[in-house]
């Protein structure tokens, strides 16, 4: 061990639970974004069959594009977060 060594600081590993918190971060907009449906009449179909409450198809447009706004902007957020941490461990 060298005298250097003990000013350099050192980086712990990241516990279990924060690092399945991230993959969970990253897969759910991501399975969102890939499993929405792209047809608004397929949207209000699956708001019926889950739910039992029916919904017009211009309502179902409307859910479909904030959702994928919803699950873009979290998938951006997080991008953004692992470079600044990725910057800060350089």
């Amino acid at each position: 061990m060298s005298p250097d060594d003990c000013c350099r600081p050192t980086i712990a590993p990241a516990p279990r639970r924060r690092r399945r918190g991230g993959i969970a971060g990253w897969l759910i907009p991501g399975a969102a974004l890939i499993l929405m449906p792209k047809c608004p009449m397929c949207v209000a179909m699956y708001v019926a069959l889950f739910t039992g409450a029916t919904i017009s198809v211009a309502s179902a447009s409307h859910i479909r594009t904030a959702v994928g706004v919803w699950c873009g902007a979290v998938l951006l957020g997080l991008t953004v977060k692992g470079l600044r941490r990725a910057r800060r461990a350089r």
